[in-house]
């Protein structure tokens, strides 16, 4: 959906978008659902003006209120550790300018997303409905989760948090899978948890970098 005064970059932007995407399977992204929703999805769109010549760099970006949109990578591996499937019920905490939930929603999982920043909110909500995605949205502490909607199949987390949110662990399905980064301010490690009951499996991987995670379950 090109944007107005752009219609003349768009065969630039293909081929940059197509790129970004390549890249994706070189790094290990082997999902084809995920590499469908990512070849269907223009991050442009979610990317502020002044930074859209940079809308497919394999790097994260400013998109107001101190907040980033996640570099390609880190969204794809993210999104392949939630292994969802369609009509899975989904909690994203922290929407940013939208491009997780819409990257999801393409995949055609039922998406609930909170941001505490309400222009951030207010911004994404304009792109997502215009893209025609269903979505359910609200300004609120994302760390305590949604539990007017819960159980969810799968959580995903989109800033650092000290410690796994209780919340979000008590509103995750039977078999479902919270995705979210652990560690202090300066370098994080991918939780991937998935719940057996009232116990959850834990795996990590290392090597990650966001902004923190603010609320009464994150850094306060």
């Amino acid at each position: 959906m090109p944007l107005r005064g752009e219609s003349l970059f768009v065969p630039r932007y293909d081929r940059q978008h197509k790129e970004m995407v390549d890249l994706l399977r070189e790094r290990g992204i082997t999902d084809p659902r995920v590499l469908t929703a990512f070849e269907n999805v223009e991050r442009r769109l979610f990317v502020p003006e002044a930074f859209r010549n940079r809308a497919y760099d394999d790097c994260a970006l400013p998109i107001g209120c101190s907040q980033t949109i996640s570099q390609p990578y880190t969204v794809a591996f993210m999104t392949q550790c939630l292994n969802v499937s369609e009509g899975d019920r989904v909690l994203e905490v922290g929407t940013g300018s939208g491009y997780q939930a819409a990257i999801l929603a393409e995949m055609g999982a039922r998406i609930f997303t909170i941001e505490r920043h309400a222009e951030l909110l207010m911004e994404a909500r304009k792109i997502l409905e215009k893209l025609k995605y269903d979505i359910a949205s609200k300004v609120g502490d994302g760390t305590v989760g949604w539990a007017e909607f819960a159980p969810f199949d799968g959580i995903i987390v989109t800033a650092a948090a000290p410690k796994i949110p209780e919340p979000l662990l008590n509103q995750l399905a039977e078999g479902g899978r919270l995705v979210i980064p652990i560690g202090d301010l300066d370098m994080q490690q991918m939780n991937i948890v998935v719940r057996h009951g009232d116990e959850y499996d834990i795996k990590e991987v290392f090597g990650f970098r966001f902004v923190p995670l603010i609320g009464k379950k994150g850094w306060g």
